[in-house]
This record gives C-alpha cells, sequence and structure tokens, in this order.
C-alpha cells in the first residue's frame, strides 16, 4: 500500500529481458530483493539492488496495462516505497495498480503552478469525482474538474519540484489510479452503474483472458445472460461481442448496434435451422465460408420487425425449442448463420465460436453476435478490443482457446 507521496524521483538507466534499471539512491537503499516499489504509480518487484540502483521485474501484463513501456533510457520516473506500520497518511491510499492509462490533453500556466488536463478511457472517468483523490504516475492528487471525457488536476510549484509532472507535454500517455476508498464504495452500491452495464454483465475481471481459465469464465458470463467478447486472429482478423440467444434482451441488442456497430447475425446449430425450415441464401457465400441462411422475422410481431424489441423477440424465438417454421416471416431483418456440424474442431470461425459456446453453457445453441468496429469505422483489431473489453467489465478470448477447450 502506499500514499502516492513521492519518495524520489529515479532515472532509467536501461531495459533488459527481466524488466527495467532505475538509478535512485534513496530507493534502493530502502529495498529489498523481493521487494516492492511503485515506480510511476505502477507496482513492481525488486529482482536486483545494488547501492544507487535496483532492476524491477516488468511483466507483459504490466508493459500492455501501464504508460512504463513508453519511457526510454534517461527518462525520470517517480518512486515511492510502501507504507509501513504506523507511517502518516499522508495522500491518500494507492495500490500501485493502474486503473487507466489517459493522455495529457492541455496544459495551461496558473498564479500558482499549472493545471492539466487529462482524458482517461470512458470507463475510467466513471470512478472520477471532483474534489476527489486520483493518482497521475503515482502522484497523490485533488481532482479539480470533470467535464465530460476528460478531466483537470491543479499541479502546485511543490509538485512539480518534486514529481516528474513538471515535465509533461501535450500528448504524454499517464498511468492512472482512481481512490481506493471510491473503489470500494462503488462495489458495495445498490444497482448497475448504467443500464448497460446491467445487460452485459459487466465483471471485475474484464480483459484478455488465456487458457482454460478464460473459457471457464466466457461460459460462465453466457450462462448468465452476459457478454463475451470473442477474438479470431486467423480467419477475420477481428472480434465479435457474443450474447446467448435464449433470453437476449432489447437493450442487448442495442448495446449491439451502438456499441459494437457490425453487423449483428445470429449463429444457430444446423439441426435448429433444418427443423425451423429456413434454408440457406443462394449463392457462394463470403471469402470467410460463413453460411447466410435467409432473413427472417418473428410472424407475431405487429412493427416492421426492425426494431431492437422485435429483432431480440425473433432471436429468442429461433432459440426456443418449441419454434415452429409458421412462427417466421421470410425474408425480415433477423441474419440467421448455419455453424459447421463439427463447430470449432471443422471451422475456427465466430459462428461456430458462438455456438460452442452456448453448447457449454447449457443454453440452446443459438447466439447473437456482432463485430466491434472503431469510431471510425474501421474493425476493431487486437489492442482496440481488449480496451472496448474492459470498458464495458467484458471477459476477452481467444477462438484457439476456445477450440482447445471446448
Amino acid at each position: 500500500m502506499y500514499t502516492g507521496r513521492i519518495r524520489e524521483v529515479g532515472a532509467i538507466v536501461e531495459y533488459d529481458g527481466e524488466g527495467v534499471v532505475i538509478a535512485a539512491p534513496k530507493t534502493a537503499g530502502a529495498l529489498e530483493v523481493g521487494g516492492s516499489v511503485a515506480v510511476s504509480g505502477v507496482c513492481v518487484s525488486a529482482t536486483d539492488v545494488q547501492p544507487g540502483a535496483f532492476r524491477a521485474a516488468l511483466s507483459t501484463e504490466t508493459r500492455r496495462r501501464s504508460a512504463l513501456a513508453d519511457k526510454e533510457p534517461g527518462a525520470l520516473v517517480n518512486l515511492e516505497v510502501p507504507m509501513q506500520v504506523g507511517d502518516p497518511l499522508d495522500g491518500h491510499l494507492v495500490q500501485g495498480h493502474v486503473d487507466a492509462v489517459g493522455k495529457i490533453v492541455g496544459l495551461s500556466d496558473e498564479p500558482v503552478g499549472r493545471r492539466a488536463w487529462i482524458r482517461p478511457p470512458k470507463r475510467f472517468i466513471d470512478e472520477v469525482v471532483a474534489k476527489g483523490s486520483v493518482a497521475v504516475d503515482g502522484v497523490s492528487l485533488t481532482v479539480a474538474e470533470v467535464v465530460r471525457d476528460r478531466f483537470s488536476v491543479a499541479l502546485i510549484p511543490a509538485t512539480l519540484a518534486e514529481t516528474t509532472l513538471a515535465g509533461l507535454v501535450e500528448g504524454d500517455r499517464v498511468n492512472l489510479e482512481a481512490d481506493l476508498v471510491g473503489k470500494v464504495a462503488s462495489r458495495w452500491r445498490d444497482g448497475p452503474t448504467t443500464a448497460l452495464a446491467a445487460v452485459i454483465g459487466s465483471l471485475p475481471w474484464a480483459g484478455r483472458l488465456t487458457g482454460r481459465v478464460a473459457v471457464d469464465k466466457a461460459v460462465a458470463q453466457i450462462a448468465s445472460g452476459g457478454a463475451v467478447v470473442v477474438w479470431d486472429p486467423h480467419l477475420e482478423g477481428e472480434g465479435d461481442v457474443v450474447f446467448a440467444g435464449v433470453a437476449l434482451r432489447p437493450q442487448a441488442f442495442v448495446f449491439l448496434l451502438t456499441q459494437a456497430c457490425g453487423h449483428t447475425t445470429v449463429p444457430c446449430a444446423p439441426e435448429v435451422l433444418d427443423r425451423l425450415e429456413i434454408g440457406p441464401i443462394p449463392g457462394e457465400g463470403d471469402r470467410m465460408g460463413t453460411a447466410f441462411h435467409i432473413p427472417v422475422d418473428l410472424a407475431a410481431s405487429s412493427g416492421t420487425g426492425v426494431s431492437p424489441a422485435e429483432r431480440a423477440a425473433t432471436v429468442r424465438r429461433l432459440a426456443h425449442p418449441d419454434a415452429r417454421p409458421e412462427d417466421f416471416l421470410r425474408p425480415g431483418h433477423v441474419f440467421p448463420l448455419r455453424a459447421r456440424p463439427g463447430l470449432l474442431a471443422e471451422r475456427r470461425g465466430h459462428t461456430e465460436a458462438a455456438v460452442a459456446l452456448c453448447r457449454a453453457a447449457g443454453v440452446p445453441p443459438v447466439a447473437a453476435i456482432c463485430e466491434v468496429m472503431t469510431p471510425d469505422g474501421d474493425m476493431a483489431g487486437d489492442g482496440e478490443l481488449e480496451r472496448f473489453s474492459l470498458r464495458w467489465g467484458l471477459p476477452m478470448v481467444g477462438v484457439d482457446d476456445l477450440a482447445a477447450w471446448l
């Protein structure tokens, strides 16, 4: 546990295969091998300690989730050693667990000190409260203002003199950590923070997951009615949000349309489409071998079939074991896809991954999926998908992991 009061400003000497070497006599004198130290707000472990310097381990996860990887040899870093029993709490409680990486979008001189404007990811802005505390590159600061997608902090002369924040320029990335007390309190609040978060099943262990644990958590999320991001690096080079179809709510369809923004389709097991007599669309199909079938609407609907509520109702009926061919109008606004009989053993696509997830979750083998697009209309890549997953509290799992365990 830290306070955000910087003990020393150190200098990066070099990066090596194990981590980073930092020159910092005061901090090195207080460290032992295996001990923790906060480096610009990132809690790392000392792997070697010499007079005047120490080496800290930097895992792949740390490099990916913080701004430490941006720093070159010679760069200055804020340093703090953990609190000891009896130390005064002068600052605020900081864990050294980076919550987000923000971008400096504005700097201005003030009569006393400077003001910095920081734009964090959208998921972090809800954690920031005016006059509350935030750690910026490990420095405990008070939030001055919160305006839509950004917040400002006041940098007093002492902070500028004793930390690296005096060297900030617009465009710099900084490590951010929300106030610990606020985070704990938010977890005890009744009800979801947003309606969409409640629908998609926002989770504390969101983001990229790998191996068997990733598959188990993805299956549990699907079984609970939540969403999963499935990354396909090989066949399509895209990521899809996946919901089970059996209890798909209108708000989930809104999420697919407004946040994922791709083309929403409905993967189905072959026997479902055969039983409902929904045939294939004539033609050779797309380059990826996607098996498109005739789009349908729910016959019992009184509207056009295009609203999220009507499309969600159509998907739920497709997944219902008692559904009959006459329950659907052809053509319509819901696009079924036929999964290969062997699922992921036969084709490692999103269609097969979605149906495999539903089967593993013990729900009918019908899903709703939608590709994730960036705001500028490009398909989201690996890093953009992880940021999307973290923003919405979703597990992100690779299709290869699903193929290995389902």
